[in-house]
């Protein structure tokens, strides 16, 4: 066991000096940030909703995507885990700060026309950026589990559609991001919008399938882009130090 643990732990130390730091620096940062964003209604209808979140989280499931074409799907969860970990230590650290006593900037914009609006936005911005524990775990875990299911469906995907052109990283990419989006919003809405928001089965049912189609439709567009990076990476023969110590465990 302590063995493994110490193959696992110098893979993952491998693996992240061996992926550019920007992918991993924006993967990470996307998913700190819809986090905070899905604070905010994007729009609202009696059976579909969309938090703001929504408008980067299809960028996390490009990059896990992306890490997957080049490193394989154990390298994009591993990856995924370590995203997961700064984000609940960031909402660990915005709750203790959210208790400190001083005051924040959009107070003082109240202050001196209308003391009690001054209050309530100070207490707002503590709520939004303190968190509720139940939306964090939720959130961690619905994360958790649809990375687990993109790396799985997008390596099962290869398996189908062979090849290095840009339709086989679409079809592997789509495929994968059209479940895992399903599976991460369904776990979210289930684990928290049902039980603590009160929404019924039907509005839990149609906006995840909305939802994970909005956010497909975004990688659609973007996900050019990130095949070309993909390339790019193979081509100059990025990661090639941890695709040879891969190699040599198996």
């Amino acid at each position: 066991m302590k063995s493994y643990i110490q193959r696992e732990w110098q893979d993952l130390v491998i693996l992240l000096r061996n992926i550019p730091s920007l992918a991993v620096s924006f993967f990470i940062l996307s998913v700190v940030c819809m986090n905070l964003l899905a604070n905010k209604e994007l729009v609202s209808f009696e059976y579909m909703a969309l938090d703001c979140g929504f408008t980067l989280s299809w960028f996390s499931f490009l990059c896990m995507d992306m890490i997957c074409k080049r490193f394989g799907p154990k390298a994009a969860m591993k990856v995924s885990v370590v995203a997961l970990f700064v984000n609940l230590c960031t909402c660990l650290f915005f709750n203790i700060l959210s208790h400190a006593p001083g005051m924040w900037g959009e107070f003082y914009s109240y202050i001196d026309t209308n003391p009690d609006a001054a209050k309530v936005a100070n207490d707002a911005l503590n709520a939004t950026f303190g968190g509720s524990w139940y939306v964090v775990l939720g959130s961690a875990l619905a994360m958790f589990t649809a990375s687990l299911v993109n790396s799985v469906v997008n390596y099962g995907m290869g398996k189908f559609a062979k090849g290095k052109d840009f339709k086989t990283f679409a079809a592997r990419s789509y495929v994968s991001t059209m479940v895992a989006q399903f599976v991460d919003n369904m776990i979210f809405a289930l684990t928290v919008s049902h039980v603590f928001f009160g929404w019924t089965m039907k509005q839990v049912l149609i906006c995840s399938i909305t939802g994970a189609v909005m956010e497909l439709l975004c990688e659609v567009v973007f996900s050019p882009f990130g095949y070309r990076m993909a390339c790019k990476w193979e081509k100059e023969n990025v990661g090639s130090d941890y695709l040879k110590f891969k190699a040599g465990q198996t």
